[in-house]
């Protein structure tokens, strides 16, 4: 009476070309295939190309404040290719705290930062640590 009989019926109705199952003639479909393959290697360029960027940051930061060089970011820009600039925004908030940094460790920086201290919690900051200082010495040494 049919049973049984539909379910083979539905497996040959599927169609086992995907072009088909799109629904797009096999032209159309090799055309998407080779679409969505270009867009993903140009989005894996983009892609390497912000890594090679931050690297490039990363080592400019890291010859700034003498930190020891990273094979893994010298790779990165390798691959990338010699090309690789940091991005404007970027080099624009290191300049600004190369300057905030210069600032600081000029003597009218220091001249600022003095100006800016409370000058009797200093004193009582220097006041609590004399007379710590003192006791301690009192109790490690017999002769005060």
């Amino acid at each position: 009476m049919g049973f049984g009989g539909g379910e083979e019926k539905a497996e040959e109705e599927t169609p086992k070309d995907p072009a088909a199952a799109a629904g797009m003639t096999r032209e159309e479909y090799e055309e998407y295939q080779k679409q969505l393959v270009e867009e993903k290697m140009e989005r894996d360029a983009d892609f390497l190309h912000k890594k090679a960027e931050r690297a490039t940051l990363r080592v400019c930061l890291r010859e700034k404040y003498r930190l020891p060089k990273s094979e893994q970011d010298e790779n990165m820009i390798q691959m990338a290719g010699d090309d690789v600039d940091v991005p404007e925004e970027l080099l624009k908030m290191v300049d600004e705290d190369a300057t905030e940094e210069e600032e600081k460790d000029s003597i009218l920086g220091q001249m600022q930062n003095l100006q800016n201290m409370d000058m009797d919690q200093l004193k009582e900051k220097a006041s609590a640590t004399l007379t710590e200082m003192k006791s301690k010495a009192e109790e490690k040494c017999s002769v005060m």
